[in-house]
């Protein structure tokens, strides 16, 4: 991924915290008749090597688990707030006019060697963890012990699990940098009338670049 050195960050609790916040990944990796793509939930285990083990789980009716490269690395994309930022939100357009419209994003890359496990209680195990993350800010969390064991252990045979060891991490903070300050305050303020949960996020993002 091409990342001005203005835009790459480098810090692995802000890199993480993003795939643990927006954890649905477009996982990319080359199989027999070329690149295969599928967009799968992932857990972050985040003690699991130097920048953390990547573990999720695909249909068995999938072929990727049985057409991926085990000896190349796969990428997973993870992606953060973005949204498309006008120039109208920039005070310059008044004095200068040398102004363009742009894209402001965070993303996360994860690049790691797939490993594919075929396991009962791995899997059990997966399905729990990642529950468990995501009914985490549900007001009464479902949990998988709430479903008929034979019930669950039905659908576990019908996937297959991977986890993927990151290797290396790219973090992509696009967000108006290399603006003015003014414009970046305007982009600011403009994100934060939009009034949506992902504008607000980016606003935050772009602010905490501005302090």
């Amino acid at each position: 991924m091409y990342i001005p050195s203005y835009h790459a960050e480098h810090d692995l609790n802000t890199l993480q915290s993003l795939i643990a916040a927006h954890s649905l990944g477009a996982w990319v990796t080359l199989g027999a008749d070329g690149l295969i793509a599928n967009h799968i939930p992932f857990v972050l285990d985040r003690s699991g090597g130097e920048f953390g083990t990547l573990r999720g789980h695909v249909a068995r009716a999938n072929s990727v688990w049985q057409q991926l490269s085990l000896a190349l690395d796969s990428v997973v994309m993870f992606q953060g707030p973005h949204a498309y930022i006008t120039p109208s939100w920039y005070p310059s357009r008044l004095s200068e006019g040398k102004v363009v419209p742009t894209w402001d994003y965070a993303v996360v890359h994860a690049h790691g060697r797939p490993r594919v496990i075929d396991d009962p209680q791995w899997i059990l195990q997966l399905l729990t963890d990642l529950t468990d993350h995501n009914e985490a800010g549900q007001p009464l969390p479902w949990r998988v012990g709430d479903a008929p064991p034979d019930f669950i252990a039905k659908l576990s045979r019908a996937v297959v699990g991977i986890e993927i060891p990151i290797r290396r991490l790219e973090g992509h903070w696009k967000l108006s940098q290399d603006e003015a300050m003014p414009d970046r305050q305007g982009t600011v303020a403009g994100l934060a009338e939009l009034g949506d949960a992902n504008a607000a996020a980016l606003a935050r993002l772009v602010e905490e670049q501005i302090k």
